[in-house]
């Protein structure tokens, strides 16, 4: 097992380059089972996430190639509609292949998904939609099981936006007869990114990013090539990392606008960001300003900034309050943080931090996907030495971070144990 090893106290400089984004590929990869044929999709991060959707797309009979960033999908022969759990067990994203596996093919099995233990995120809002469309649902043995003759558009009421929700039943809604409105819909950037290539397939999708989307249902969709759009996390994550660290940095292939939240509780933190010349430059104050946050549905603040903003408001001046109104387990990285010398206290929802004067490095360990970023931001900006164990979780999720930010100059490097 891999863990990291990190000397603190460096100032980021430099220029980094953000990568595709993981939750925009995934279900892009899972759209392809919609239409038989060839696709070629690039900008992908090289990720254990997408690897497990590659495989679990190579069991339903596809075959795929990949050569650098781009990946070749070839749906043709995608006939098997089972989804075991051995392969849907680590990723809460592989269910999405039941909506598309249904419309295709009349039918599916699949079983219920894993993912990181941040909290409950059923799938109950999935199973709602895809009833409403005219499908038959089971739950056996740990499977889910649905079929249906033929889809028929619905209204659908979201009881709350879910990302995942709204981008299953959108796939799923783009072959069925008649039209489908999903109301109280996810926002977020990555449904925009799945709407775009749909209507590029040939599904007619309108009001993907607002709170109701139309699906027009069509026969048939074709295979194509697209690009996914950059991670909006990982720039976000490379912005603190410069603010942590008083670093001066430019970060290329992002998009600011989907970050608003986050840069206007940068900017109040005292953090510069210029958005010029293809570029986003950020550039740390000589001190650090205490701000409350409430993560929020997007374009509120993204609840998979929470934990690297708290590393960050470790050591600023004052105290700050994080507010997580997402997932109710997605605190863990306190306890971690807390061995670098921070002062934080919990209580329920909301967390406390009181910024210190400095951050000593320590021996930590991950627990999720975006605990080990905050680890990293709070192990680069410690004196001392840092070691992380479990690194697992990041690359679930972050492409070679530890190679991007040893060229920023940080002093990091991936060892085994």
């Amino acid at each position: 097992m891999d863990k990291l090893i990190i000397n603190g106290g460096k100032k980021l400089k430099g220029e980094v380059s953000v990568s595709g984004s993981k939750n925009a590929a995934l279900p892009i990869f899972v759209a392809t089972i919609l239409a038989g044929g060839k696709f070629e999709i690039s900008n992908v991060p090289f990720l254990r996430d997408i690897n497990t959707t590659i495989k679990v797309l190579e069991s339903l009979g596809a075959t795929i190639e990949g050569n650098g960033n781009i990946v070749k999908i070839d749906t043709t022969n995608v006939n098997n509609v089972e989804a075991t759990y051995d392969l849907v067990k680590t990723m809460r994203a592989s269910v999405l292949v039941l909506g598309p596996l249904l419309a295709r093919h009349g039918r599916a099995r699949v079983s219920l998904p894993g993912g990181c233990a941040i909290g409950a995120r059923p799938i109950d809002q999935h199973l709602k939609g895809l009833k409403a469309l005219g499908a038959e649902i089971r739950l056996e043995h740990g499977y889910v099981e649905a079929t249906a003759k033929q889809l028929k558009g619905a209204r659908i009421n979201f009881d709350v936006p879910t990302v995942g929700g709204t981008e299953h039943l959108m796939m799923t809604a783009a072959l069925a007869k008649g039209v489908t409105l999903l109301e109280n819909a996810a926002r977020e950037p990555e449904i925009v990114d799945l709407a775009n290539m749909l209507n590029l397939m040939g599904a007619k999708i309108e009001g993907a990013g607002t709170d109701n989307i139309r699906i027009e249902g069509v026969e048939k969709l074709s295979a194509i090539d697209y690009r996914v759009m950059p991670d909006r996390i990982e720039a976000g994550t490379f912005m603190i990392a410069a603010a942590i660290t008083g670093g001066d940095i430019k970060i290329s292939n992002m998009q600011l606008e989907h970050l608003d939240a986050l840069v206007f509780k940068m900017q109040d933190a005292g953090v510069e960001i210029i958005n010029k010349d293809g570029f986003v430059r950020v550039k740390g104050p000589k001190k650090l300003k205490s701000i409350n946050i409430k993560t929020r549905p997007y374009p509120g603040f993204p609840t998979d900034m929470q934990a690297q903003f708290m590393a960050l408001m470790c050591l600023a001046d004052g105290a700050s309050v994080v507010a997580e109104n997402i997932f109710e387990n997605r605190f863990m990285h306190v306890s971690e943080l807390l061995r670098f010398g921070a002062d934080i206290m919990i209580d329920g929802r909301s967390a406390t931090v009181k910024g210190v004067k400095k951050l000593s490095g320590a021996p930590v360990m991950a627990t999720d996907l975006r605990a080990s970023a905050s680890l990293i931001l709070a192990g680069l900006a410690a004196e001392g030495t840092t070691e992380i164990t479990r690194i697992y979780h990041l690359d679930r999720g972050y492409e070679s971070i530890e190679k991007k930010l040893a060229a920023l100059g940080a002093d990091i490097v991936r060892v085994k144990e």
